[in-house]
């Protein structure tokens, strides 16, 4: 057991598969726990490296095995799928694990912390209620046009919705299942609203986060994203990696010599690339009265581009922004902020 190095683990809810190896990457066990027994098994365990996949769960277990003394690091799964041989089963994916991160150029995920964790959570609840206000929106506008009631789109007319059905002779069955909807729908609104302060006071409290709304086009919601799965940006080489991790860079499809560039690749995270796209286009809208080289970039590439291929070269150069003042603890300056790309 001294011999060992390098351990893999399979994460799972209750139980837990090891594969652990010496540095001559030769297996010298294997060992099913509980999760109760994968903590008492690391902290009588000689300090080591640690690998899992990037999962559920992941993020505390690694912060809690830190704390023994051993080097955690995590993969995406998509990274370790690659290297399982043969047939699957949970032994497999831990020696998988073990294979992919003895790989010299492997990329490794970083640990977030308790915070980031927790203001990912709060997004990922407010993404959830603001579905099902969409949902339940789109089920008044239904319900009303099966009785000959058309709506203007939008959320503003929800509002004023008794006096619109006071309007129209609708059965009192009907109106009271409105009633429900209408109900519900100013439930939703409430908890968004209380949701949108609770971020707006810890992005007042986050140091990064008050720093990445100094960029143009990025309001609290996008910098609080940001701040939260990105943390301090040390995890990507320089800004392009980062741009190129949530997806804004071309998609590449080169061979015999020939380079062949095609749209966004669309990796990573859907929500952080949503989010910058939206911010470009908001800029974009108020552009007349923006100023600085970046507005300068904007405006000559809106001569010779479409104004969707402008968003995402923005939505880039805005990630490639946020990195920089992530990584090298500054602010953003509108006269630096355009180098042509």
């Amino acid at each position: 057991m001294q011999d060992v190095t390098l351990v893999g683990i399979d994460l799972g809810k209750h139980s837990f598969h090891l594969h652990g190896q010496d540095r001559h990457g030769k297996a010298v066990f294997r060992k099913k726990v509980t999760r109760k027994q994968l903590v008492e098994f690391f902290a009588a365990f000689h300090a080591c490296t640690v690998v899992m996949e990037a999962c559920a769960g992941a993020h505390h277990m690694a912060r809690k095995l830190a704390t023994f003394g051993h080097q955690v690091k995590l993969i995406s799964p998509q990274y370790v799928r690659p290297f399982v041989k043969s047939n699957k089963n949970d032994f497999v994916d831990a020696e998988a694990i073990c294979e992919a991160a003895s790989r010299p150029a492997m990329r490794f995920v970083t640990p977030k912390t308790e915070s980031q964790q927790t203001l990912s959570a709060l997004h990922r609840m407010r993404e959830s209620l603001i579905r099902d206000r969409t949902k339940t929106v789109n089920q008044i506008h239904g319900f009303l046009l099966e009785f000959g009631v058309s709506l203007p789109v939008g959320n503003a007319v929800i509002t004023r919705l008794p006096a619109i059905v006071a309007e129209h002779p609708l059965p009192p069955r009907l109106i009271a299942i409105l009633e429900r909807l209408h109900a519900h729908f100013k439930y939703l609104n409430e908890q968004i609203g209380e949701i949108d302060k609770e971020v707006a006071r810890q992005l007042a409290d986050d140091d990064l986060g008050r720093r990445l709304l100094s960029i143009p086009g990025v309001g609290p919601i996008t910098a609080s994203v940001l701040a939260a799965e990105m943390g301090d940006g040390r995890q990507y080489r320089c800004s392009r990696d980062f741009a190129a991790s949530i997806g804004l860079v071309p998609r590449q499809y080169s061979t015999g010599g020939k380079s062949n560039l095609l749209g966004i690749s669309k990796r990573g995270d859907k929500n952080i690339r949503r989010l910058l796209v939206q911010c470009a286009r908001a800029y974009m809208l108020r552009l007349e009265r923006q100023h600085g080289r970046l507005a300068q970039w904007v405006r000559a590439m809106l001569t010779r581009r479409h104004s969707n291929v402008v968003a995402c070269a923005l939505a880039n150069k805005l990630a490639r922004t946020a990195w920089a003042l992530a990584a090298r603890n500054t602010t953003f300056d509108a006269g630096l902020s355009a180098m042509p790309a």
